[in-house]
């Protein structure tokens, strides 16, 4: 079972659910070391003080704010979990929403909520039936690790999970990054929409959705492990300059189609556009001709 992370309660109105804070998610990443590749000796980071000019150890380390350069003010650890706040022992829920009016850009990572206890297993059952029923997302404040933050709870196989949340000054407006103003036409869009269809599905499982790169880094280490010829990398499409928005969704939906055991024959995408050129060439065909005409009677009477 994971370890705690941190002990506390949810408070909802008069109601307070005693909780175990757990992580939700595990990382199965390939770590490295660092090692000086003359003799493969570790190469560690040393912890050193600026002042004594020696290595210090974690028992000796502690927190402080840099008033100045010459005036630091120390912070225990034991002063952080003392903070004068609420949301410093508890996880204060401050509103109920629908969870479509958060920008998910807001979202962090999560964590497992754990009753702590029999007397806290019907409060928090209450808490997760009121949110299953209810349809929405609470939004709370909570201390950890020296600041206050928001979050997010929501329910999961029955048991409450908390996300952390960024404040809104913490986003960027992405303004700037607005490409030139440009226009897409009513057939591109259409062409982009059968695309989707066709790359749709009702959940995240197949091979498509598992870590490569942890495999494939496992399989070169093996490989130098036995001393064996390293796997080769596949060759990758470069991708080319897109000239024709149309051409190039057309070719992908068939691409797609084939990819799932599909029929890849794509129909013709609707070329609504060329319509409307040629109804206008055909309009200015009828002036062209009385041009002409014009042009041959200014001739004959010259003559």
């Amino acid at each position: 079972m994971p370890r705690s992370i941190w002990s506390g309660a949810i408070s909802f109105g008069l109601v307070t659910v005693p909780i175990h804070v757990q992580s939700a998610t595990e990382d199965h990443s390939i770590r490295f070391h660092q090692y000086h590749l003359e003799d493969m000796g570790r190469v560690r980071t040393r912890k050193v003080c600026e002042l004594e000019d020696r290595e210090v150890s974690n028992a000796e380390i502690g927190k402080g704010y840099e008033l100045t350069k010459t005036q630091v003010i120390p912070i225990s650890d034991q002063e952080l979990r003392e903070l004068p706040l609420p949301t410093a022992k508890a996880i204060e829920i401050e509103a109920f929403v629908p969870l479509d009016s958060i920008d998910p850009i807001q979202i962090g990572a999560g964590y497992y909520l754990a009753p702590d206890g029999q007397v806290a297993a019907k409060p928090y059952k209450l808490l997760v039936q009121a949110l299953g029923r209810s349809s929405k997302v609470a939004v709370a404040k909570y201390a950890w690790s020296g600041r206050e933050r928001l979050g997010l709870l929501r329910v999961r196989n029955d048991v409450i999970v908390l996300h952390e949340m960024r404040w809104p000054d913490e986003i960027r407006d992405p303004a700037e990054l607005l490409p030139p103003p440009t226009e897409v036409s009513e057939e591109e869009i259409e062409g982009a929409l059968a695309l989707m269809e066709t790359m749709s599905r009702e959940d995240l499982e197949g091979p498509e959705f598992e870590d490569a790169y942890t495999d494939a880094m496992a399989k070169i280490i093996e490989a130098k492990r036995e001393d064996r010829e390293l796997p080769e990398a596949p060759e990758t499409e470069k991708p080319g300059k897109v000239l024709d928005l149309m051409a190039a969704l057309t070719e992908s939906v068939s691409k797609a189609k084939a990819s799932r055991g599909e029929d890849a024959d794509v129909q013709e995408m609707p070329k609504k556009t060329a319509k409307k050129t040629s109804a206008k060439a055909a309009k200015k065909q009828p002036a062209k001709k009385s041009t002409a005409k014009k042009a041959a009677g200014r001739r004959s009477h010259s003559a």
